[in-house]
């Protein structure tokens, strides 16, 4: 009994220091999206997300400098919850999916920041590539998923402006706003 208590407790000491050197964790599509906010004829919120993400996360714990972010988002998999507006979206008015079909943001710099890390990269969208900077919270765990692989999460917002992106240009920001503020949420798989 005593071996089996040493073991457990050994396991649990263990958990901590499965990010304690240079790992690439891979998101997990049924845990992962982009979500979106912004306003509407500046009295409402519209929210929607982005149902496919791939990222590969590259995690050094002990020189977080050394760390890397790479996503691709499916810019066709936009959904409202409001199938005519989901159509309009994936339009020349505004994503133009059937020319700018994804989206990807890949890191330059990541540093530890009070709440967790703070990742400077370069966001393509629309066709047109800005430096944004996330704010992340993360990363949870690791704990083991279904798969039996270490799963980790990160939380990371932005706000960018859907015009320097060339998005609904000709709509002014008094009907759709200008300001997207962008949640990324990810749950990551140990390769």
């Amino acid at each position: 009994m005593k071996r089996i208590a040493l073991i457990a407790g050994l396991l649990a000491l263990a958990a901590p220091f499965s990010f304690a050197q240079a790992s690439t964790w891979v998101s997990d599509q049924a845990h992962s999206e982009v979500g979106f906010s912004l306003s509407h004829l500046s009295i409402s919120t519209v929210r929607g997300r982005f149902g496919k993400v791939n990222a590969t996360v590259v995690y050094d714990q002990a020189h977080i400098a050394k760390s890397s972010v790479k996503a691709t988002i499916d810019v066709n998999s936009v959904q409202t919850g409001e199938e005519g507006r989901d159509k309009h979206l994936k339009t020349a008015d505004f994503f133009d999916t059937a020319s700018f079909p994804t989206a990807t943001f890949e890191s330059t710099s990541v540093a530890k920041s009070a709440n967790g890390l703070t990742v400077h990269g370069n966001l393509t969208l629309h066709g047109i590539t800005k430096p944004v900077t996330l704010t992340v919270i993360g990363p949870k765990g690791p704990v083991e998923g279904m798969d039996h692989k270490q799963h980790a999460g990160f939380e990371a917002t932005t706000t960018i402006s859907r015009t320097a992106f060339g998005i609904g240009n000709k709509f002014p920001a008094a009907v759709v706003g200008d300001e997207v503020k962008l949640n990324l949420d990810l749950d990551v798989a140990k390769q």
